[in-house]
């Protein structure tokens, strides 16, 4: 498999093999790589994973256990884009799952202060949608939620009352 010379590499105060194995648990085709270790006189007790690397579904990742230095804020975030709506839930709940945090308009911050978007396909046509009316519709509905519901925000840009 070839990866992409970018790899997104995660910030974790001790949890970063727990949130590796977390988020290859919820995504197809993910798997836990290498973890190199901690020794005697580190920052963290012998054996804590120091780096895990790890694959979501094609993409690379590096899980940094690097003390309390700094924090993962919504300044950054992962995007999942979703099939349908109960890939949407799949998602949803598994992040949000021992706690996480929901937010609005499809962003949650999982138990570990990884903040994500779980968005259903369409999304972006439809809040750019050629009427401005529907469009606007779509969004005022979105503006509303926290985990996204299509459906309902197509409901919206077509008339029905929210």
């Amino acid at each position: 498999m070839s990866f992409s010379k970018i790899s997104p590499c995660l910030w974790f105060d001790g949890q970063a093999e727990a949130a590796a194995n977390l988020y290859v648990s919820l995504f197809p085709d993910s798997v836990v790589g290498a973890v190199s270790r901690y020794g005697a006189g580190a920052p963290f007790p012998a054996g804590t994973a120091f780096v895990v690397d790890f694959t979501l579904t094609g993409q690379r990742f590096q899980a940094l256990n690097g003390g309390p230095h700094y924090k993962l804020t919504e300044a950054i975030s992962l995007s999942i884009s979703c099939g349908d709506a109960a890939e949407v839930d799949h998602y949803w709940h598994g992040l949000i799952a021992n706690g996480g945090e929901e937010s609005r308009c499809g962003w949650l911050k999982d138990r570990f202060g990884v903040s994500w978007q779980v968005v259903p396909d369409g999304l972006g046509a439809l809040l750019s949608d050629p009427d401005p009316e529907r469009a606007r519709r779509a969004t005022q509905a979105m503006m509303t939620m926290n985990k996204l519901d299509l459906a309902a925000m197509r409901a919206a840009a077509d008339g029905a009352p929210t």
